[in-house]
């Protein structure tokens, strides 16, 4: 358990860009906090202490923030950030060095019976706000985007985004933009207002549209007096 416990203050330092010292993580970290209280809870759950173990899992919930059923499998390294509103269920499974974000939940998607939580893959990215519903598997290496809800399988090195979430790439692991999700909306209209420019340059000064026109960003920076109120 020493071991584990080094390897969740380790993955804590490695992984927030605010570069914590030990004694920060152990002091001020509740989504660390919140794992070691797991660890005691899924103990007494073990041994048919079951009582106890909610009860422990309660007191958990209460002062971290998060809320981790004593049935739930977590791998090591995993790495909570900012914790608050994390909510993992019974039969989910945790994969090695994954990070998730506050307001993540990986719950059931009905009153399904047996497995009904999702199992994370190794080294996933879970973002903020995120839910991960249902028995399903979530990839090695994917990345989950803000706010998405995924309801369906993932393969391994994908990125997933939107409501319901959609598999949208796969990026390579450890990739240099890895820790990046790509603006989709961005990225459309940008390529659309390109396209348009396009057509009216091909069409002739005589046929482009006149008035106020929004145009393509420059260098990736979009023209303040386009969106002017």
């Amino acid at each position: 358990m020493l071991d584990e416990v080094r390897r969740d203050i380790r993955a804590a330092k490695e992984r927030d860009p605010a570069n914590p010292t030990t004694l920060q993580v152990v002091v001020a970290y509740p989504g660390v906090h919140a794992i070691w209280g797991h660890r005691i809870s899924q103990a007494l759950w073990n041994r048919g202490a079951k009582v106890a173990a909610r009860g422990f899992a309660e007191l958990t919930r209460i002062l971290t923030g998060v809320e981790i059923h004593p049935g739930a499998t977590l791998g090591s390294g995993l790495f909570i950030d900012h914790a608050t509103g994390v909510v993992i269920g019974e039969t989910a499974e945790v994969g090695d060095d994954v990070t998730i974000y506050h307001g993540v939940t990986l719950g059931g998607s009905g009153r399904d019976t047996g497995k009904r939580h999702p199992t994370i893959g190794d080294r996933v990215i879970i973002g903020a706000g995120a839910k991960v519903l249902g028995a399903i598997k979530i990839g090695d290496d994917s990345r989950i985007g803000a706010n998405a809800v995924v309801v369906k399988e993932v393969p391994s090195s994908s990125v997933v985004v939107g409501v319901p979430g959609q598999v949208i790439s796969s990026a390579k692991p450890g990739s240099p933009n890895d820790s990046l999700m790509p603006d989709l909306v961005g990225v459309s209209l940008q390529q659309l207002l390109t396209r348009v420019a396009r057509l009216e340059e091909a069409q002739g000064e005589d046929n482009r549209q006149t008035g106020r026109v929004i145009r393509p960003p420059e260098a990736g920076v979009w023209h303040g007096e386009d969106f002017s109120i």
